[in-house]
């Protein structure tokens, strides 16, 4: 883990813009570092995906309102500080990879992080052991 889905309308962003933001978020968890300067989350771990809404209302139902919200998924156990660092660093992003289309009109940016617990979670990857050598 990290898990991060991004569910955006769709008169937000074309397939290539989106693509650049996955990649870019992913780069942002790659580059996370405890206060001991190791590394917060196992590059075989990082995942980012987009979800376009083809259907959606936004606020007064203007068609020019336009969204994304993301939902980083996290195992339980790290600090405050290194939530708190995180979110901030993949909001900043997000913000200015939307910074034009904020200023051209309604735009509804979110993020949220949810910690989940061990128990429940099942899991088979072997990225891993391959990005160790």
């Amino acid at each position: 883990m990290p898990h991060l889905t991004l569910e955006y309308s769709a008169n937000l962003a074309d397939a290539a813009s989106i693509g650049t933001l996955c990649a870019t978020l992913a780069q942002v968890l790659d580059a996370q570092r405890d206060a001991h300067g190791a590394r917060v989350y196992p590059r075989g771990g990082i995942r980012t995906r987009a979800l376009r809404c083809e259907q959606y209302f936004i606020a007064d139902g203007d068609p020019h309102h336009a969204f994304l919200h993301g939902c980083l998924k996290i195992a339980a156990g790290r600090s405050a500080d290194v939530r708190r660092a995180t979110g901030d660093a993949l909001f900043a992003a997000i913000k200015q990879h939307f910074a034009e289309a904020f200023e051209a009109h309604g735009l509804a940016l979110s993020l949220e992080i949810v910690e989940f617990s061990e128990e429940g979670a099942w899991k088979h990857n072997n990225l891993h052991a391959r990005l160790k050598t």
